[in-house]
């Protein structure tokens, strides 16, 4: 009996999608708000050829009542015509001419809008993405918007990094929306593929974060960004430590084994309750204590640790990180980065 083969389906590549943060109006308050100036529209009408009624024939009975104003205003804003109600005299023409003419043409523009506004959205919005390509320079790209990547985010933007300088980059539709509701652009597509990392100005970034849920995939977004960018600073996350050594060899410049992080913190939350506390309370930004990185002061020049006010962690120095454990006797150079514990004001 012959074996039959199976074909795997072909893959759908989806274009991906720029999106870009703005301001948005609950689509009922528009439609009210667009009825309710039509309708004054109508009214400030009906009342002029009211008020100018002498000035008007109407072919059914002779003379122009309040309702026949209304019933003229609403035939004749909405170009209808029918002529049984016309102006005759001179002035009764000219209020047509100089504001029942304008008036009218209010009154469709109105009418129209939604439908302007519909045909215009697309062009409008493809200028803004061009606009927002041709500055995109020096920016944070992070890939993935899951909650490591929402984490990732909230923390540089409380050590002060603006909103508006970060892109993520997320298949998924839901966390794309949510990446724009918090003031971000974003791009909807495979951060595996080359050219939605191009769409997201992976060329120009100067520090890229990747946070996607699987470990293949990080290694491959992170060789995607190497071969598009060498310079941007690569933060990535990883479940299991055995893949940091190959993230590092696809050209990662720091990584960080979520598993294991929570894994040690649960440990000593466990066996020192108090020190958990401490942990947690330098992990989460705007809650205590707080780590920062600052130059070197120039009083501070020549000497130890000791010689700055805040608690030294680490010293930064020519890409190396000289520890706690570094000799006093190792003096503070120009150019040095500390990491210092400071409480949150």
């Amino acid at each position: 009996m012959a074996r039959t083969r199976r074909l795997r389906p072909t893959p759908v590549v989806t274009v991906p999608t720029i999106l870009l943060p703005h301001d948005t109006e609950n689509p009922i308050r528009s439609v009210l708000r667009r009825l309710l100036a039509s309708l004054v529209v109508l009214v400030v009408v009906a009342f002029v050829v009211w008020f100018g009624r002498d000035g008007y024939r109407d072919s059914y009975d002779g003379s122009v009542d309040l309702l026949d104003a209304f019933y003229y205003s609403t035939v004749s804003l909405s170009t209808t015509g029918y002529g049984d109600i016309v102006p005759g005299s001179d002035s009764a023409r000219l209020i047509n001419i100089l504001l029942v003419t304008p008036l009218r043409i209010l009154f469709l523009i109105i009418l129209v809008g939604t439908t302007l506004e519909v045909l215009t959205e697309r062009t409008r919005e493809q200028l803004r993405q061009n606009r927002w390509r041709s500055s995109l320079r020096g920016h944070t790209l992070v890939v993935g918007y899951g909650t490591k990547g929402r984490s990732a985010v909230r923390a540089l933007v409380e050590d002060g990094m603006d909103p508006e300088h970060a892109v993520v980059v997320d298949p998924d539709p839901q966390h794309t929306a949510e990446a724009v509701s918090d003031g971000l652009a974003a791009v909807q597509g495979d951060g595996t593929r080359a050219e939605v990392l191009r769409r997201a100005g992976v060329d120009n970034a100067t520090r890229v974060i990747v946070a996607v849920p699987r470990d293949d995939s990080a290694v491959l977004v992170a060789l995607t960004v190497r071969a598009a960018n060498r310079e941007a600073q690569l933060v990535v996350s990883v479940k299991e430590a055995e893949n940091a050594e190959l993230l590092r060899q696809s050209g990662a410049d720091h990584v960080v084994v979520s598993s294991e992080a929570a894994g040690r913190l649960l440990g000593v939350a466990s066996s020192s309750p108090q020190v958990g506390e401490v942990l947690n309370d330098l992990l989460e930004p705007g809650s205590g204590l707080e780590l920062h990185t600052r130059d070197v002061l120039p009083h501070e020049l020549g000497g130890g640790h000791a010689s700055a006010p805040e608690r030294v962690l680490a010293v930064l120095r020519d890409g190396r990180t000289l520890p706690f454990t570094a000799p006093e006797s190792e003096p503070l150079r120009e150019g040095d980065r500390l990491v210092v514990v400071q409480g949150s004001s």
